[in-house]
């Protein structure tokens, strides 16, 4: 009869289009946090959080909510992040709910990144409410907004609610609307175990605790679990729900929500997805949906003092232990030193460390280009994945390189389609569809190589279109492509730090770009310094920065030339020897050049 009384759900929403005010609002409305400690984004813990209004690490809360029928129910909202780098975890956050309020800014409408969440609800067999915020903006288009939500999700219109999360309007109808709409969990207190891990955070004096929903059977403290796919086994120390703090209780039965603290010492113990289930009396199967989350971005980082190596590795084990998508492995650079070679889920994730590194434990960073995971072919049959440029094999044992692709939706004003398409152009992408919304929303749908992406993709989508555009995307598969390696030689030394992975049409222009700015950035010395990039052992373009010359013949005034000449010769010997002997400094924003040749139009 409990299970009556619970209903667990999410909010899908773009960034910025109000989430964590609708959450705050729900926590003030049903009482579960007083007046004194209400502030703006409750939920959203980091200062990075707050300031981007962007979700990066998911959370759950539960409510008790005293409906106007006189019941007490159970709302256990589970928070999701709102980026695309984190579309497992949103996956996992959804699958453990019955039903999602759908939130859309009724200035804004409907955005890339909405429609991406709903398709993954709708695949989770969620119910759908509707529902229109910021209503009370003066550029509010509340009809218009309507009739794109009609498009989208068939829905008649009487369901669609109107909201104002600021001031607290149609909050309570929301609240309601979750008791009809949203069903009550299914599960078999009585039957095995089964339980889903759908988030995991550190706690330097608990360790690893999993956030959990129970699908099926009972969980009480001290049992012993197993985790089905990392085959871990631990006691349940501690159990309990989910308020503004952890509260232990002895048992979670079928369809509650909760916390599970069980010993482990790392997130990477507890994965996301996974399925807990009784050790002494397992269930069969786990729950389906499980996936090893895979990084898609790669990029070293380093100390800009090298003194700070020891502090960069404990820095990232620490983000390590509550984020289990980060790797990292050490590496060495001739130019750069030591360091760490990371992979990200993407851009997002990989902003989101270094700020966290330079932030929270005052770290000067230097990155190098970000790269992608290529499939590299060999004559012999064998297969290579290589994230760093530097471990590309000779180019004469390559059959041919596979990149990854993803599959990009762009929703814009259709005055800005002949942008994007152009844009596409240039970053090699394949057009699919485009199909309009309504008459002010066109959604276009793109195959691009997520090397184009992974530069500056985003932020020229943004100025090609005032702004109006948003993007959305999801890794598609593997293609083939003409790729080749590009080096740059300084004096006939391969700079490792500045080797890139490009497409062959795009490898002369960027060759001859980067030499002409790293002409720009390399200090003149006594020697004759010499800048190549090249391709394999074709060189494709070559700057060259004149030595200091001091002026030798300046004691000899009058007399025979030939001792100016002698003087001449001599000197020019000593500028062969030194550039010999000689070590060019290389400043540190000449690694920054790729980066900043990138945006360069």
């Amino acid at each position: 009869m409990y299970q009556d009384k619970i209903r667990n759900f999410c909010i899908i929403a773009h960034i910025d289009h109000g989430k964590s005010t609708i959450a705050d609002r729900f926590l003030e409305q049903t009482h579960t946090i007083s007046q004194r400690d209400l502030r703006a984004q409750v939920l959203d813990d980091m200062d990075l959080e707050r300031e981007r209004g962007i979700t990066i690490k998911s959370h759950a809360i539960r409510m008790e909510y005293k409906a106007r029928n006189g019941q007490v129910y159970i709302y256990n909202l589970i928070d999701t992040p709102g980026h695309v780098d984190f579309s497992y975890e949103v996956s996992r956050s959804l699958a453990a709910c019955e039903g999602a309020l759908l939130v859309v800014d009724a200035a804004q409408g409907i955005e890339a990144q909405t429609i991406s969440n709903l398709y993954l609800a709708i695949e989770n067999d969620l119910h759908i409410i509707p529902v229109i915020n910021k209503i009370d903006l003066p550029s509010a288009q509340v009809e218009v907004v309507k009739h794109q939500i009609i498009e989208l999700i068939g829905c008649p219109e009487e369901e669609i609610l109107l909201a104002s999360a600021k001031s607290g309007k149609g909050i309570e109808d929301i609240l309601e609307e979750i008791i009809v709409k949203i069903p009550p969990p299914k599960g078999d207190p009585n039957a095995k175990l089964q339980a889903l891990i759908f988030d995991s955070v550190f706690d330097s004096y608990r360790g690893a605790i999993s956030f959990i929903r129970i699908f099926n059977g009972t969980l009480k403290k001290n049992d012993p679990v197993l985790f089905f796919n990392t085959k871990n086994v631990f006691d349940a120390d501690e159990i309990g729900v989910l308020k503004l703090k952890r509260e232990p209780i002895n048992e979670l039965r079928a369809g509650e929500v909760g916390y599970l603290i069980s010993g482990a010492k790392n997130v990477s113990d507890t994965k996301v997805g996974d399925t807990i289930t009784h050790y002494k009396n397992p269930a069969q199967t786990s729950l389906k949906g499980y996936k090893e989350v895979k990084p898609m971005v790669y990029s070293g980082i380093y100390p800009i003092i090298s003194e700070d190596f020891e502090d960069l590795r404990e820095a990232l084990n620490k983000l390590a232990l509550n984020d289990s998508a980060l790797v990292f492995t050490p590496e060495t650079s001739k130019a750069l030193g030591f360091g760490f070679r990371c992979g990200f889920l993407g851009l997002l994730h990989m902003e989101i460390v270094q700020e966290r590194l330079e932030r929270e434990y005052n770290l000067s960073i230097i990155n190098t280009v970000p790269s992608v995971v290529f499939r590299v072919h060999l004559t012999d049959g064998k297969v290579r994945e290589i994230d760093n440029p530097t471990d590309m094999p000779n180019p004469g044992i390559i059959e041919y390189i596979e990149e990854p692709y993803i599959s990009a939706q762009i929703i814009t004003p259709p005055d800005y389609i002949g942008n994007i398409m152009k844009l596409g152009q240039e970053k090699r992408a394949i057009f699919k569809t485009t199909s309009f919304i309504d008459p002010s929303r066109a959604d276009m749908q793109f195959l691009f190589p997520l090397s184009e992406v992974i530069f500056d993709f985003y932020d020229k989508l943004k100025s090609h279109t005032r702004g109006y555009a948003s993007l959305d995307y999801e890794f598609d598969e593997y293609k083939q492509g003409d790729l080749v390696k590009l080096d740059i030689l300084i004096n006939g030394e391969p700079l490792d730090a500045l080797s890139t992975i490009v497409h062959r049409d795009k490898s002369y222009e960027m060759g001859q770009r980067l030499c002409r700015h790293l002409k720009e950035l390399i200090p003149r010395q006594m020697f004759e310094v010499i800048i190549q990039a090249a391709i394999g052992s074709k060189v494709i373009s070559r700057q060259t920065v004149k030595p200091l010359r001091k002026n030798v013949t300046a004691k000899c005034y009058g007399g025979d030339i030939t001792r100016k000449r002698k003087l001449l010769e001599k000197q020019k010997e000593g500028k062969k020897r030194m550039k010999q002997v000689g070590r060019v400094d290389i400043p540190q924003e000449a690694f920054l050049a790729v980066l900043s040749m990138e945006t360069e139009n």
